[in-house]
């Protein structure tokens, strides 16, 4: 989120020290990310190391601490997950109305601007491969939710478009947009009354390029495991087999790439049509909440509708599909 969370930051710094035993010389807020519940810092210690501080208002799940961290267990290196903190039956450091995770903090930034190398492709491929061979463990089969097909994106939609409709921020936007997101809704419907419901593996849910870091053309490191899933592998294949991957759209070249690495495959064309839609319809849903939302900046706002008006011109151009 680009706006500040409303933190005393010196409490907060007294509170990561005392439970990861660090030595904080330096909190600096990181205006990064969509998700309006969450913040992030980088945090500097006396000794020279970086961590990356997530901070959330409310719980993280149980799936965000346990799978990474046997994913990890797994050999899958690229996994960026949580410092081990043992609390009695905590998954997080608990700071009032908020929870705190700590990670490792690595260099180069998101791939969602400058996209990913040839040899990123393969190794992206390679680890999205490796990821749906592996077999969860008990405990990680007993946090992690199934794919159902019932999404709430679209009731939140039209909910939502009803406030958009008289809203001076949305009024305009919600004209020019709002029969189209409400056919979408109902194509995501329809999609999800006809995809066929196979075998479900491990799946990180966004593994866009936007959660993908490196420092050049150095190894890939995937973040932002707050939401995985049990689910047909088209849940994350839907990135690669989309038109919005970033700012460097997938083409017949990146996609052998990834192919290279991950290994043959026939991706479900219904089921990759429903997880493109349904996701489209999802940050939809939002960005409207969040631009309705009476504490947003207006720097917030304006961010948000940017990201809502592409996604909605998308969906209203007459060639669009899922």
């Amino acid at each position: 989120m680009i706006d500040k969370p409303d933190i005393d930051e010196r409490l907060l710094v007294a509170e990561v020290a005392a439970a990861w035993s660090v030595d904080v010389t330096e909190l600096v807020f990181m205006p990064v990310g969509l998700d309006g519940h969450a913040w992030a810092y980088r945090v500097e210690t006396s000794d020279g190391r970086r961590y990356f501080l997530k901070v959330r208002r409310g719980d993280f799940t149980p799936a965000a601490v346990v799978l990474p961290r046997f994913l990890r267990g797994q050999g899958l290196r690229q996994v960026v997950a949580p410092l081990d903190l043992r609390l009695a039956g905590g998954v997080a450091r608990r700071f009032g109305d908020y929870r705190l995770l700590l990670y490792p903090f690595h260099d180069g930034g998101s791939l969602w601007g400058r996209g990913l190398t040839d040899r990123q492709w393969i190794e992206y491929g390679d680890f999205l491969g490796r990821l749906h061979r592996v077999t969860p463990s008990a405990e990680v089969a007993a946090v992690l939710p199934a794919e159902t097909y019932r999404s709430s994106a679209g009731e939140r939609l039209r909910t939502l478009g009803g406030q958009a409709a008289t809203s001076e921020i949305l009024g305009t936007f919600w004209k020019r947009y709002g029969a189209a997101l409400h056919r979408l809704a109902e194509t995501v419907d329809e999609l999800a009354s006809r995809v066929t419901r196979g075998r479900q593996v491990i799946c990180h849910a966004d593994i866009h390029p936007g959660n993908l870091i490196a420092d050049g053309d150095g190894p890939l490191h995937v973040v932002d495991w707050d939401a995985p899933i049990l689910a047909p592998r088209e849940r994350d294949l839907m990135f690669v087999h989309s038109a919005d991957f970033g700012e460097h759209p997938v083409n017949a070249h990146r996609a052998e790439l990834f192919r290279e690495g991950y290994g043959a495959l026939e991706p479900d064309p219904v089921l990759l049509s429903y997880y493109r839609g349904e996701r489209h319809l999802d940050d939809v849903a939002v960005f409207l909440g969040s631009i309705l939302s009476p504490g947003a900046s207006a720097e917030a706002r304006a961010n948000d509708l940017h990201w809502l008006t592409r996604i909605a011109e998308a969906v209203a151009d007459p060639g669009y599909a899922p």
